[in-house]
């Protein structure tokens, strides 16, 4: 805000911002400055762009290059188009930012399912491929639960969520509490409440049925992560592999390094 208190004005658009010698497209660089404008809250929620023939007159390209960029941020669901109304932003610069931290996992994962909003979109009982049986300790076909989960934060989707967990263990909650409670809680309900678990953190493009859900393009990037819990005893009590749109979740941690000649980097908790 200005000391007028009126909203100021985006950042100038000018040819300047991109590069005719480099391999990346011209729509795509243009597509990645409006991008970055609508992240920063230049273009707010609801706010038309500038259209097509400025756009061309401002970036030097013709309009066959904006509509192209244009169309790119529709498709990855930042814009909506419409004749006679224009480009509108639809991305929400303001929503927060979920953030979870490895020195505090179970706490921020506990955390997640409190304050968002999970719709369940499948659950089935299905035989564990050999693959999915040796990551969970399990004998080659051997039932799990397979529930396919949407989480929203505000209303905006941010992650799409595939978990396993063994059936005897499942079968202690029902489909309406997987609908409405979280995960963890209804694990420890049932006598398999988690306490260690290994993570894998990737990047991943969105795959057709994925991207839908998340309101992005398919091959958009994505967030991975892998996780497997554990029980005290050893036992593998959910398996989860998460797609996280990369703008509305961030993991942090901190890191001390000991002063010893050689010695690397710990996680400590920040509290």
């Amino acid at each position: 805000m200005s000391e007028t208190g009126k909203t100021s004005e985006p950042p100038r658009l000018g040819p300047e911002l991109i590069d005719e010698s480099l391999p990346m497209p011209l729509y795509h660089q243009i597509f990645l400055v409006l991008r970055d404008r609508i992240h920063s809250g230049a273009y707010p929620t609801g706010s038309v762009l500038p259209g097509e023939q400025e756009l061309s007159k401002l970036l030097d390209v013709s309009r066959i290059t904006v509509k192209r960029a244009l169309n790119e941020l529709a498709a990855h669901g930042f814009v909506t188009r419409h004749r006679g109304r224009g480009t509108l932003v639809m991305y929400n610069a303001g929503a927060p930012v979920v953030e979870g931290r490895f020195d505090t996992l179970f706490d921020a994962l506990q955390r997640m399912g409190l304050e968002t909003q999970v719709e369940l979109i499948d659950v089935a009982d299905i035989s564990a491929d050999s693959e999915l049986a040796a990551v969970m300790g399990l004998d080659s076909g051997e039932k799990v639960q397979r529930a396919v989960r949407l989480r929203r934060l505000e209303g905006d989707t941010f992650s799409y969520l595939l978990t396993h967990v063994p059936l005897d263990i499942a079968r202690q909650y029902t489909r309406e509490e997987l609908a409405s409670e979280p995960l963890l809680t209804l694990l420890k309900r049932a006598g398999a409440e988690a306490a260690e678990a290994d993570q894998t953190i990737t990047a991943a493009a969105a795959e057709p049925h994925v991207a839908s859900v998340l309101k992005v393009a398919p091959g958009s990037p994505l967030l991975k992560i892998t996780r497997i819990m554990r029980d005290r005893r050893g036992r593998v009590v959910q398996h989860i592999i998460a797609f996280y749109r990369p703008e509305r979740f961030r993991y942090h941690m901190r890191l001390l390094r000991d002063p010893g000649e050689g010695s690397g980097w710990t996680a400590v908790d920040p509290r």
